[in-house]
């Protein structure tokens, strides 16, 4: 099982400049929350799932397409139940409540869907670089392209462990879920110490190599801002100029919903 994000694409998204990837990823956010009404969510969603189409990402979304139905019913559930409304509908959901609900759920899986664009994308070297170019400075930068890096590591070593565990017959799969939570202790234990062990050892080469020292720091990858990156990023200022022209003219809210 490839527990990595990155997608090795020929795809008019990999080809830009990271820091365009980056002001796209920033840019998703922004629509995510502009709207509060379901239907011009839907359209926010439409526009993110053209990106992965650009981007040729549907693998990794396909991949995760469980996790986003669970996080859609089960946001829209407890809104529909617990935000105010003027309009019954049934037992104690507003129409309101259950509007807001949904564009909560669609937000969500918009927020989602752009973190997999930019990771499909994105390399952790891009970003390390795009930070630095952003004037971050290198070792905040490299702490967080290390944070990408050792997710899948440590997801890897996790399914590496539970095979093993599963092999010497310990059985994770039956029991109640309490009893489930106690048997992942034999694989959870393991998991901690080889991360803080890989930690050591990461440690350890990175002082050997000198990573405090001092000097001008030059990289491997020089991409530039080209005619792409020109496109991309005025469409995303169009996309976002409509979106906030619609919220000053009074649109994408929803009337009646008193949160």
């Amino acid at each position: 099982m490839n527990v990595y994000l990155y997608l090795d694409r020929d795809s008019i998204l990999h080809r830009l400049d990271p820091r365009t990837k980056v002001a796209l990823l920033l840019a998703s956010f922004i629509l995510a929350f502009s709207f509060a009404n379901p239907l011009y969510n839907v359209g926010v969603l439409a526009f993110q799932l053209l990106l992965v189409t650009l981007a040729r990402a549907w693998p990794n979304v396909l991949r995760m397409w469980k996790l986003l139905l669970v996080i859609a019913v089960v946001t829209a559930a407890l809104f529909a139940v617990s935000a105010p409304g003027d309009t019954p509908l049934f037992w104690i959901v507003e129409q309101e409540s259950l509007a807001y609900g949904i564009s909560v759920a669609l937000r969500l899986n918009v927020l989602i869907i752009a973190g997999l664009v930019f990771l499909s994308t994105t390399t952790n070297e891009e970003i390390a670089l795009a930070l630095v170019r952003f004037g971050v400075p290198y070792r905040i930068s490299f702490a967080v392209s290390t944070a990408l890096r050792l997710v899948p590591t440590i997801l890897g070593t996790a399914l590496v462990i539970t095979q093993a565990q599963r092999s010497r017959g310990h059985d994770i799969d039956s029991g109640s879920i309490f009893a489930r939570v106690r048997k992942f202790t034999p694989i959870v234990v393991p998991i901690f110490i080889s991360t803080i062990r890989s930690t050591q050892v990461f440690a350890m080469a990175l002082e050997s190599k000198g990573f405090n020292a001092g000097g001008v720091r030059t990289f491997f990858l020089n991409p530039r801002f080209g005619r792409n990156d020109a496109l991309v990023a005025a469409v995303s200022v169009v996309v976002l100029a409509g979106a906030l022209w619609l919220r000053l003219e009074g649109h994408g809210g929803i009337e009646g919903y008193r949160g």
